[in-house]
Protein backbone atom coordinates (compact mmCIF):
# COMPACT_ATOMS: atom_id res chain seq x y z
CA UNK A 1 0.00 0.00 0.00
CA UNK A 2 0.83 3.85 -0.83
CA UNK A 3 2.44 5.67 2.33
CA UNK A 4 0.53 8.78 2.71
CA UNK A 5 1.91 10.02 5.74
CA UNK A 6 5.47 10.15 7.48
CA UNK A 7 8.00 10.84 9.70
CA UNK A 8 12.01 10.14 9.64
CA UNK A 9 13.95 10.82 12.54
CA UNK A 10 11.78 13.87 14.06
CA UNK A 11 13.42 15.05 17.17
CA UNK A 12 12.02 17.81 19.48
CA UNK A 13 13.38 19.40 23.08
CA UNK A 14 12.25 21.51 25.25
CA UNK A 15 15.01 23.04 27.41
CA UNK A 16 16.96 19.21 28.77
CA UNK A 17 12.91 17.35 28.02
CA UNK A 18 13.81 15.37 24.47
CA UNK A 19 10.08 15.02 23.89
CA UNK A 20 10.89 13.18 20.49
CA UNK A 21 13.93 11.61 20.25
CA UNK A 22 14.11 10.10 16.66
CA UNK A 23 10.74 9.08 15.76
CA UNK A 24 10.04 7.70 12.75
CA UNK A 25 6.29 6.46 11.88
CA UNK A 26 4.40 5.95 8.60
CA UNK A 27 0.84 5.77 8.13
CA UNK A 28 -0.46 4.27 4.67
CA UNK A 29 -3.40 5.40 2.61
CA UNK A 30 -6.84 4.25 3.14
CA UNK A 31 -5.96 2.76 7.00
CA UNK A 32 -6.89 3.81 9.85
CA UNK A 33 -3.47 3.95 12.34
CA UNK A 34 -3.23 4.41 15.83
CA UNK A 35 -0.35 5.44 17.96
CA UNK A 36 -0.26 5.06 21.91
CA UNK A 37 1.96 5.22 24.19
CA UNK A 38 2.37 6.46 28.09
CA UNK A 39 2.08 9.76 29.27
CA UNK A 40 4.66 11.76 28.20
CA UNK A 41 6.21 9.50 25.32
CA UNK A 42 5.59 12.35 22.96
CA UNK A 43 2.44 11.63 21.15
CA UNK A 44 0.63 14.77 21.08
CA UNK A 45 4.17 16.43 20.45
CA UNK A 46 4.81 14.73 17.01
CA UNK A 47 0.88 15.16 16.05
CA UNK A 48 1.90 19.14 16.63
CA UNK A 49 5.29 19.13 15.01
CA UNK A 50 3.29 17.07 11.65
CA UNK A 51 0.93 19.91 11.77
CA UNK A 52 2.87 22.56 11.93
CA UNK A 53 2.08 23.78 15.41
CA UNK A 54 5.84 23.23 16.49
CA UNK A 55 8.50 23.36 14.56
CA UNK A 56 11.25 19.77 14.89
CA UNK A 57 14.80 20.16 15.53
CA UNK A 58 16.16 17.39 13.59
CA UNK A 59 14.23 15.20 10.98
CA UNK A 60 11.69 15.41 8.72
CA UNK A 61 8.12 15.11 8.00
CA UNK A 62 6.76 13.66 4.51
CA UNK A 63 2.91 14.17 3.06
CA UNK A 64 2.89 11.90 -0.55
CA UNK A 65 6.50 11.64 -0.57
CA UNK A 66 6.93 15.72 -0.19
CA UNK A 67 8.64 16.88 2.41
CA UNK A 68 6.21 19.43 4.66
CA UNK A 69 8.62 19.71 7.39
CA UNK A 70 8.02 22.80 9.45
CA UNK A 71 5.08 23.69 7.40
CA UNK A 72 2.69 26.54 8.97
CA UNK A 73 -0.51 25.14 10.44
CA UNK A 74 -2.41 26.87 7.86
CA UNK A 75 -0.38 25.49 4.92
CA UNK A 76 -0.20 21.97 6.56
CA UNK A 77 -4.24 22.43 6.15
CA UNK A 78 -4.67 23.33 3.25
CA UNK A 79 -2.27 20.66 1.73
CA UNK A 80 -4.79 18.04 3.14
CA UNK A 81 -3.85 17.25 6.69
CA UNK A 82 -6.52 17.93 9.16
CA UNK A 83 -6.63 17.58 12.94
CA UNK A 84 -8.69 17.84 16.26
CA UNK A 85 -7.01 18.49 19.73
CA UNK A 86 -6.79 16.79 23.38
CA UNK A 87 -8.67 19.58 24.10
CA UNK A 88 -11.36 20.92 21.15
CA UNK A 89 -10.79 24.08 19.62
CA UNK A 90 -13.50 25.79 18.02
CA UNK A 91 -14.85 29.49 17.81
CA UNK A 92 -17.09 29.49 20.92
CA UNK A 93 -18.52 33.16 20.07
CA UNK A 94 -20.11 31.55 16.73
CA UNK A 95 -22.36 29.75 15.49
CA UNK A 96 -22.14 26.04 14.90
CA UNK A 97 -22.47 26.52 11.14
CA UNK A 98 -19.57 29.43 11.19
CA UNK A 99 -17.59 27.48 12.73
CA UNK A 100 -18.01 24.96 9.77
CA UNK A 101 -17.92 27.43 6.97
CA UNK A 102 -14.38 29.31 8.29
CA UNK A 103 -12.83 25.65 7.96
CA UNK A 104 -13.94 25.97 4.10
CA UNK A 105 -13.10 29.05 3.24
CA UNK A 106 -9.51 28.11 5.08
CA UNK A 107 -8.99 24.98 3.34
CA UNK A 108 -10.02 27.36 -0.45
CA UNK A 109 -8.40 30.73 0.72
CA UNK A 110 -9.45 32.03 -3.30
CA UNK A 111 -7.42 34.89 -4.44
CA UNK A 112 -10.81 36.81 -4.61
CA UNK A 113 -12.28 36.24 -1.34
CA UNK A 114 -15.56 38.14 -2.56
CA UNK A 115 -15.99 35.54 -5.14
CA UNK A 116 -16.18 32.43 -1.90
CA UNK A 117 -19.24 34.20 -0.87
CA UNK A 118 -21.07 34.22 -4.37
CA UNK A 119 -24.47 32.86 -4.08
CA UNK A 120 -24.00 29.74 -5.74
CA UNK A 121 -20.75 29.22 -3.95
CA UNK A 122 -21.74 30.32 -0.40
CA UNK A 123 -24.81 27.87 -1.08
CA UNK A 124 -22.67 25.16 -1.94
CA UNK A 125 -20.35 25.60 0.66
CA UNK A 126 -23.64 25.86 3.35
CA UNK A 127 -25.51 22.90 2.08
CA UNK A 128 -21.96 20.83 2.15
CA UNK A 129 -21.21 21.83 5.81
CA UNK A 130 -25.17 21.24 7.07
CA UNK A 131 -24.24 17.17 5.54
CA UNK A 132 -21.41 17.14 7.46
CA UNK A 133 -22.89 18.36 10.81
CA UNK A 134 -26.17 15.77 9.95
CA UNK A 135 -23.46 12.62 9.25
CA UNK A 136 -21.67 13.56 12.88
CA UNK A 137 -25.51 14.13 14.27
CA UNK A 138 -25.60 17.63 15.28
CA UNK A 139 -27.00 19.52 12.50
CA UNK A 140 -30.45 20.14 15.13
CA UNK A 141 -27.46 22.89 16.76
CA UNK A 142 -26.38 24.55 13.48
CA UNK A 143 -27.58 28.14 14.31
CA UNK A 144 -26.56 27.46 18.22
CA UNK A 145 -23.22 29.19 19.94
CA UNK A 146 -20.63 26.43 19.54
CA UNK A 147 -19.77 27.34 23.22
CA UNK A 148 -23.33 26.22 24.52
CA UNK A 149 -22.49 22.46 23.32
CA UNK A 150 -21.37 19.81 25.81
CA UNK A 151 -18.23 18.45 25.41
CA UNK A 152 -18.99 15.52 23.66
CA UNK A 153 -21.02 17.58 20.88
CA UNK A 154 -18.17 20.17 20.81
CA UNK A 155 -16.06 16.67 20.01
CA UNK A 156 -18.57 16.09 17.10
CA UNK A 157 -18.39 19.52 15.89
CA UNK A 158 -14.70 19.42 16.09
CA UNK A 159 -14.56 16.10 13.59
CA UNK A 160 -17.19 18.10 11.19
CA UNK A 161 -15.08 21.30 10.93
CA UNK A 162 -11.66 18.84 10.21
CA UNK A 163 -14.11 16.96 7.40
CA UNK A 164 -15.69 20.55 5.44
CA UNK A 165 -12.18 20.59 3.98
CA UNK A 166 -12.17 16.83 2.71
CA UNK A 167 -8.84 15.83 4.06
CA UNK A 168 -6.87 12.94 2.46
CA UNK A 169 -5.46 12.35 6.59
CA UNK A 170 -7.04 12.90 9.54
CA UNK A 171 -4.97 13.24 12.87
CA UNK A 172 -7.68 12.80 16.15
CA UNK A 173 -6.27 13.42 19.37
CA UNK A 174 -7.99 11.26 21.88
CA UNK A 175 -11.24 11.15 20.17
CA UNK A 176 -12.46 8.85 22.74
CA UNK A 177 -11.62 10.70 25.87
CA UNK A 178 -13.87 12.44 28.21
CA UNK A 179 -16.93 10.88 26.57
CA UNK A 180 -19.59 8.17 27.35
CA UNK A 181 -19.55 4.89 26.05
CA UNK A 182 -22.84 5.64 23.73
CA UNK A 183 -21.12 8.71 22.21
CA UNK A 184 -17.69 6.45 21.86
CA UNK A 185 -19.55 4.03 19.51
CA UNK A 186 -21.02 6.39 17.71
CA UNK A 187 -17.48 8.08 16.57
CA UNK A 188 -16.27 4.77 16.45
CA UNK A 189 -19.01 4.18 13.31
CA UNK A 190 -18.15 7.53 11.63
CA UNK A 191 -14.79 6.75 11.86
CA UNK A 192 -15.75 3.47 10.01
CA UNK A 193 -17.95 4.67 7.55
CA UNK A 194 -15.11 7.42 6.30
CA UNK A 195 -12.45 4.81 6.31
CA UNK A 196 -14.66 2.81 4.55
CA UNK A 197 -14.89 5.92 1.79
CA UNK A 198 -11.43 6.03 1.57
CA UNK A 199 -10.44 8.35 4.42
CA UNK A 200 -7.24 7.66 6.50
CA UNK A 201 -6.69 8.18 9.81
CA UNK A 202 -4.30 8.17 12.51
CA UNK A 203 -5.53 8.38 16.06
CA UNK A 204 -4.06 8.78 19.76
CA UNK A 205 -5.69 7.59 21.95
CA UNK A 206 -5.33 6.20 25.74
CA UNK A 207 -8.62 3.78 25.66
CA UNK A 208 -6.96 0.43 24.16
CA UNK A 209 -10.30 -1.14 23.57
CA UNK A 210 -11.34 1.95 21.59
CA UNK A 211 -7.95 1.44 19.81
CA UNK A 212 -7.60 -2.22 19.27
CA UNK A 213 -11.00 -2.73 17.97
CA UNK A 214 -11.12 0.08 15.48
CA UNK A 215 -7.36 0.44 14.22
CA UNK A 216 -5.34 -1.81 11.63
CA UNK A 217 -2.11 -0.73 12.85
CA UNK A 218 -0.49 0.83 15.93
CA UNK A 219 2.54 2.24 16.63
CA UNK A 220 3.91 2.57 20.28
CA UNK A 221 6.11 5.76 21.60
CA UNK A 222 8.51 5.52 24.10
CA UNK A 223 10.82 8.58 25.18
CA UNK A 224 9.67 9.68 22.03
CA UNK A 225 11.00 7.14 19.67
CA UNK A 226 9.14 4.47 18.33
CA UNK A 227 9.66 1.27 20.01
CA UNK A 228 6.84 -1.59 18.07
CA UNK A 229 4.35 -1.44 15.36
CA UNK A 230 2.27 -4.04 13.98
CA UNK A 231 -1.57 -5.18 13.71
CA UNK A 232 -3.18 -4.93 17.60
CA UNK A 233 -2.88 -8.44 17.61
CA UNK A 234 0.96 -8.72 17.75
CA UNK A 235 0.67 -5.61 19.73
CA UNK A 236 -1.11 -7.22 22.23
CA UNK A 237 1.46 -10.17 22.62
CA UNK A 238 4.39 -7.64 22.42
CA UNK A 239 5.56 -8.33 25.85
CA UNK A 240 7.67 -5.40 25.79
CA UNK A 241 4.73 -3.46 25.08
CA UNK A 242 2.68 -5.28 27.96
CA UNK A 243 5.06 -4.95 30.47
CA UNK A 244 5.89 -1.12 29.75
CA UNK A 245 2.77 0.90 28.15
CA UNK A 246 -0.30 -0.93 28.34
CA UNK A 247 -0.62 -2.48 31.58
CA UNK A 248 -1.97 -5.72 32.95
CA UNK A 249 -5.48 -5.03 31.97
CA UNK A 250 -4.75 -5.69 28.06
CA UNK A 251 -2.18 -8.50 29.08
CA UNK A 252 -4.90 -10.45 30.71
CA UNK A 253 -6.93 -9.76 27.08
CA UNK A 254 -3.81 -10.85 25.23
CA UNK A 255 -4.30 -14.10 27.32
CA UNK A 256 -7.74 -14.58 27.09
CA UNK A 257 -7.42 -14.16 23.04
CA UNK A 258 -4.66 -16.49 23.27
CA UNK A 259 -6.94 -19.21 24.72
CA UNK A 260 -9.72 -18.83 22.41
Amino acid sequence: MTVLLRTDGVKKAYGGVQALNGATISVEEGTVAGLIGPNGSGKTTLFNVVTGYQRADEGQVYFRDKPITNYAPDKVFAAGIGRTFQLTRIFPRLTVIENMLIAAQAKDRPRNVLAWFGRDAWTHHRRHAMDLLAFVGIEGHANVLAGSLSYGQRKLLELAYVLVADPAVVLLDEPAGGVNPTLINHITDRIRELNSDGKTFLIVEHNMEFVMGLCSTITVLESGAAVASGPPDIIKTDKRVLDAYLGADLEEDADDHAAS
